[in-house]
């Protein structure tokens, strides 16, 4: 009893090329089965404006721009995770570095009432 034609085509065995001419192909990978699928260039803009902007806040020492780098990296963080852009790490650095700033300030000002109360200081 014969069969008819193999419907998947004769199968190379593993580790040995193709015969000249016709193009080398794994069997069993294509893409949209993991690893073969190319991936979309994630978006990463709002992160790196979160990191720049609560990197100047440092600079600068002014609460307003750590308390925008803390929001715009909260924004961009929960893009990341939903997978909707990229730079998690870029944003959860802007996250902590915007949250030291805003440290720094209240530290700053919570000196200056210290210093203002316990020097008794008089704007008569």
């Amino acid at each position: 009893m014969t069969y008819p034609q193999d419907p998947y085509g004769q199968q190379q065995p593993y580790g040995q090329q193709p015969p000249y001419g016709q193009p080398y192909q794994q069997p069993g990978y294509g893409y949209g089965y993991g690893y073969g699928a190319p991936q979309q260039p994630q978006e990463q803009g709002l992160a790196i404006a979160a990191l720049v902007v609560s990197i100047a806040s440092l600079v600068v020492c002014t609460g307003l721009l750590s308390l925008i780098g803390v929001i715009m990296g909260h924004i961009a963080h929960s893009k990341a995770k939903r997978g909707e852009a990229g730079g998690q790490g870029m944003a959860l650095a802007a996250i902590i570095i915007g949250y030291i700033g805003v440290a720094i300030i209240l530290g700053l000002a919570l000196l200056l009432v210290i210093i203002g109360i316990s020097t008794d200081w008089d704007f008569d």
